[in-house]
């Protein structure tokens, strides 16, 4: 697995809901991607985002970087959407699973 963290805050004047648009096709366009496992996207009380992308391996996730409107997109977020982001990517180095067994 190949883990793929956005960490992001957008601007205070973005378009909300031309944003939603562009990350409902994003996401669609993502999930039909050789190798995309899930996509979950959680907001802090503050509006900090982190998004979190799974892929199986990291030649899948460095596909999807070149999908050519994902690429159009992240211009599109660096000019319109975001105020500032950090991304994290990689191998997790450990996993630990727990599954709550019932009667």
């Amino acid at each position: 697995m190949y883990l793929v963290v956005f960490r992001n805050r957008k601007r205070v004047d973005l378009d909300a809901a031309a944003y939603a648009t562009d990350a409902a096709q994003m996401e669609t366009l993502a999930h039909a991607q050789p190798g995309f496992l899930s996509f979950k996207s959680y907001t802090a009380d503050d509006g900090e985002v982190i998004a979190l992308s799974e892929w199986t391996d990291m030649e899948a996730a460095l596909g999807w970087r070149r999908v050519a409107e994902h690429a159009e997109m992240q211009a599109k977020g660096r000019t319109d959407y975001y105020e500032s982001y950090t991304l994290y990517a990689g191998t997790p180095s450990r996993v630990h699973h727990f599954n709550r067994q019932t009667p």
